[in-house]
Parts: structure tokens; sequence; C-alpha cells
């Protein structure tokens, strides 16, 4: 669940969405970490019943739309199975959370990088991971999913690794227009 809930958080919506959601709902449902360096400012995550009991309103204020609270609630009623996903191949326990409806190979692929370390499972379905990764080995504007992996073929085995030095690198295509202002669904 540590990597799943995040990864569900993150999807459609830009990092810093999903961050502030993370942070508003741990520090509600969560509890203060142990130990006396925490000072009240470090946070455990909740259990997954403590997930499961989240009313739709706090969700709402957190700023997680309906479908990515739902999702997180539905993998929280099959926490126990998808935690055995941890001793299974990548590929396998991406197969095991795609069977949760709102789960898809984006959000499959984001986990197992986290929770196996998978090295060579590359993230599918982003709207700018392509874009960078094409400009940056190719010198291409626009890529695609397949283009993308038509240019990480070279790094077969290490794909995810590749494309992580890829981001480290900090080298992005030049801006077209304006960044796209942060939503916020609280006030609806």
């Amino acid at each position: 669940m540590e990597s799943l809930i995040p990864s569900v958080l993150e999807q459609k919506v830009t990092t810093e969405e999903a961050y502030r959601a993370w942070g508003m709902l741990v520090r509600k449902f969560g509890e203060p970490a142990p130990g006396p360096a925490a000072g009240g400012r470090l946070w455990v995550m909740p259990s997954p019943r403590g997930w499961g009991a989240i009313p739709s309103w706090e969700w709402h204020l957190a700023g997680v739309d309906d479908k990515r609270a739902a999702t997180v609630v539905r993998a929280v009623r099959v926490a126990a199975r998808l935690e055995e996903g941890v001793g299974v191949s990548a590929e396998e326990a991406c197969r095991r959370l795609e069977v949760v409806p709102g789960v898809g190979v984006w959000t499959s692929a984001e986990v197992v990088q986290r929770s196996h370390g998978a090295v060579d499972v590359v993230t599918l379905g982003d709207l700018h991971l392509p874009g960078i990764v094409g400009w940056v080995l190719g010198g291409e504007r626009g890529a695609d999913d397949g283009r993308m992996l038509e240019l990480l073929e070279g790094y077969a085995g290490q794909r995810q690794r590749a494309v992580r030095l890829v981001l480290l690198s900090g080298v992005v295509p030049e801006r077209r227009a304006p960044r796209q202002a942060v939503g916020d669904i609280r006030g609806i």
C-alpha cells in the first residue's frame, strides 16, 4: 500500500496536487511516527482499514476526485492479497494490481518500480515522459509510448534506470506554452 496509494493519488494530476493530497490525508488520518526525533513532524500513513474509513468529503477537501478515491478504497479492500505480490515477479505484480478497477499500466508500473525495484518496467501512458525521453535520446519532439520504447531498446534489462537517468539530467524540450495552472477541486 505504501507504493500503491501514492501512485493512485498521482494519476492524472500534477505532482504538486498529489503531494498536497497525500500530506493532508496522512496528517489527518495517519498517526505521528514513533521516536523522539519525530517531534510531530513525521507521520505514518493510515492502515488499509484507516484508508477505507476516510469519508468522501475528506477526499474532496484533500483535492482527490471521486475516481481516485474510489480506486484507493477498492485497493485497500484487497490489501492483503495485493501485499502478497511483493514476493512475485514485477510482471506478475503488475497483473495482480491491474485487476483492481482504476489501476492500469501507468499505476502498476509506478508501483513495481518502487516496490520491486523493477529496473526494466517503463511507465506507459504518462503525459510528459515519452516527450522527454524522445527529446533526450532522439532529439525528437512529440514522441509517444511506442517511440519511447524504441529509443529505450538499447537499454533492455535496464530501461527504467535509463529513464530515471534521463529525468535526473533535467534536460527537457523547450516549453511551447505556459505551465498549466494547478487544478483545485476543493472549492467545488
